[in-house]
């Protein structure tokens, strides 16, 4: 229980983090800074490389969150509500501190 828990908080920290810097940096770059600037360029190549990896390591993320809701025998919903926390910026952080709290909680013996 503790390596999934550890897994599943290193990979819902890494897509929050990258979900914040591709949201609230490389999308208003991208669409709100003068049209052929380098501040369009860098908020481009944001959107294009960090918009990429982020993706793959959300899966990752989706992966770790299952094994995790497993383990721990979360609800249908519980499970649902943490892996959808990982699709909104910042919100992905409440959902880790939830999960992490409600397995400490249950599972205090094995973490």
């Amino acid at each position: 229980m503790k390596a999934a828990l550890l897994r599943y908080r290193v990979m819902a920290n890494i897509v929050g983090v990258l979900l914040i810097i591709l949201i609230l940096v490389g999308v208003p770059l991208k669409y709100f800074a003068t049209e052929g600037s380098g501040a369009q360029d860098l908020g481009e190549n944001i959107t294009t490389y960090l918009g990429i990896a982020h993706g793959w390591l959300y899966m990752i993320f989706l992966i770790m969150a299952a094994i995790l809701a497993r383990k721990a025998r979360w609800s249908i919903p519980f499970a649902i509500t943490t892996l959808l926390g990982g699709t909104v910026p910042i919100l992905s952080f409440w959902a880790e501190h939830r999960a992490t709290k409600a397995v400490k909680a249950q599972h205090a013996d094995a973490v």
